[in-house]
């Protein structure tokens, strides 16, 4: 591992100025995917801002009737939080699908959506990788691809995001707050991740020395019904192969609210807005659900070996939104 300096500020003021101050410093949280990609020597900062005694480890009700979280609240604080648990079931079952329950302590909220993507040439820094080194090639795609993704991909970059916090919260339509140099801002979040394209090295929408500060979530639809589904290898802790969060509400057998968010398909969470669209205000019928998902995933460019992937989620967000629709989802 590189030699680094190391800092602990306690406002986030002055963190902002010492990442403003050292364009080789970075943000340290949790350290549960930082300091495995600096052991692999993937990430080799200069300084380490260490933001854990910043104080944004609360989860407080905002005047709307929503939710603001901490960007430092830990992953199974937010699990585990009575109004989290009560008015957005699937961000808490999301986070309880994602990592072992040690990793849950150390993780927090926003390093959470700051992870790297878990592709194994963008870890093996003897390999090729457009994201890492810019204009190296992406030896994925002829490669080992089964776990990559889809849709939103290009032929510079298949890497999908690993979160499974994000699609929940993409589903929830999230609002990040951020603060830097230029002062405080918000966006959706599901404007904060982007699409590869010609250049994969740039994940997310963060500025020069930003932080995010907190996630917003606004208040959940009236009598919607929530489901957070996480296909695996494995039933113990392991990334997803295809994941889905869900809300939805009927009225007298149509669709009134319908969300869809995919993890494991695509560089960022993937909000599925064509089969949103296309579900909205009409009768609920699961050919529906699967027309509307075949309309979703006619975008999608799959590998030979990740192929499988479109059928499955196809297959799941049928079998999920059926359920949702009938009372029988799994809390």
């Amino acid at each position: 591992m590189k030699p680094h300096g190391y800092t602990r500020p306690t406002e986030v003021a002055a963190a902002v100025a010492l990442l403003a101050g050292r364009p080789d410093a970075k943000a340290l949280a949790g350290g549960t995917n930082l300091v495995d990609l600096m052991k692999l020597g993937v990430e080799r900062p200069g300084l380490l801002v260490d933001i854990a005694r910043l104080p944004l480890d609360r989860v407080e009700e905002t005047p709307q009737g929503g939710l603001l979280i901490g960007a430092n609240v830990r992953n199974s604080d937010l699990a585990d939080h009575p109004l989290v648990r009560e008015r957005h079931p699937v961000v808490s079952r999301a986070v309880l699908a994602g990592a072992s329950g040690q990793l849950r302590n150390a993780a927090t909220t926003g390093g959470n959506l700051l992870q790297r993507t878990r592709c194994l040439y963008f870890q093996d820094v003897s390999k090729p990788c457009n994201k890492r080194l810019p204009g190296s090639g992406c030896p994925a795609r002829t490669g080992v691809h089964r776990d990559l993704g889809v849709l939103g991909t290009s032929e510079h970059c298949v890497a999908t995001h690993p979160s499974d916090l994000a699609v929940a919260l993409v589903a929830v339509d999230a609002v990040l707050h951020l603060t830097g140099p230029a002062g405080d801002r918000t966006m959706p979040l599901t404007a904060f991740h982007r699409l590869p394209g010609s250049t994969p090295d740039r994940e997310t929408e963060l500025g020069p020395a930003e932080l995010v500060t907190a996630v917003e979530l606004p208040p959940p639809p009236a009598g919607a019904r929530s489901v957070y589904r996480k296909v695996r290898e494995r039933a113990s802790f392991a990334f997803a192969t295809c994941s889905l969060a869900a809300l939805l509400t009927l009225r007298d057998g149509r669709v009134e609210t319908v969300r869809l968010a995919f993890g494991a398909l695509a560089p960022r969470p993937w909000r599925a807005l064509t089969a949103e669209a296309a579900l909205l205000g009409e009768p609920f019928t699961a050919a529906a659900v699967g027309a509307a998902m075949d309309a979703e995933l006619a975008a999608a460019r799959p590998l030979p070996d990740n192929a499988f992937k479109v059928a499955l989620a196809r297959r799941l967000a049928v079998r999920e939104l059926g359920l949702l629709a009938t009372g029988q989802e799994q809390r």
